[in-house]
């Protein structure tokens, strides 16, 4: 198990009404939402983002973290698992064009929709099954997607995660470390299917040899 540090410090909070959405949620909303098309990327926000559209704000100012943190450099081969629209697969080649990046996502609708200049770089794919030899990526990042599995999917997911990283990996999960906070996110969440107090996922890491780094995702 790495470091547990908050690379994505600089990524805007944005401000949320979670109780809105914990006393309107619905089991039916939950299922839309875990399909991961239109719906929950560009549909109303009670199923999802309710827009999801590129803004250089959320990651150009956390990629420069990434890059000082992991020492990367021209070739580097960068993997993002859950890549969505390619936003961040973007704002890393804009930052340096020499930067090998590609982008997987579960979401048909996420790729066929990807901001274009990266499209080349994505294509649709599993997490639990990553179609890459071993030992194939500088870095392996992963935000907030393997919380949309199953315990064991997730498990799986991570000696994927382990297993194509020639040494760093990043993920970010959704977590609580109180009551309150286990309150907040089952009332916020739409499609995670494994919600962990942070110790519990350090032993999930430790379980399956999980040797990345990770943080936490709260609303």
């Amino acid at each position: 198990m790495g470091k547990e540090v908050d690379l994505l410090a600089k990524y805007p909070k944005p401000k949320r009404d979670i109780s809105k959405r914990g006393n309107s949620k619905t089991p039916e909303q939950q299922q839309l939402a875990r399909k991961f098309g239109k719906d929950f990327f560009d549909g109303d926000r009670a199923n999802g983002y309710g827009g999801y559209y590129y803004n250089e704000r959320f990651w150009i100012n956390v990629i420069p973290d990434f890059i000082k943190f992991y020492n990367l450099k021209d070739g580097d081969k960068i993997l993002d698992v859950g890549c969505g629209k390619g936003f961040m697969v973007y704002d890393f080649k804009k930052t340096n064009p020499k930067f090998k990046v590609e982008g997987i996502d579960i979401s048909e609708y996420a790729i066929k929709n990807a901001k274009l200049e990266v499209k080349d770089y994505l294509k649709i794919g599993d997490a639990k099954k990553l179609d890459y030899e071993d030992n194939s990526f500088d870095l392996v990042i992963s935000i907030t997607t393997i919380h949309n599995l199953d315990l064991l999917e997730c498990k799986e997911s991570l000696k994927e995660i382990e297993r194509v990283s020639k040494k760093n990996k990043f993920i970010t999960v959704d977590a609580f470390s109180n009551e309150k906070e286990k309150e907040l996110m089952y009332s916020w969440n739409l499609t995670a299917k494994t919600i962990l107090h942070t110790d519990e996922w350090k032993k999930l890491f430790s379980e399956v040899n999980y040797t990345g780094d990770f943080y936490w995702f709260k609303p």
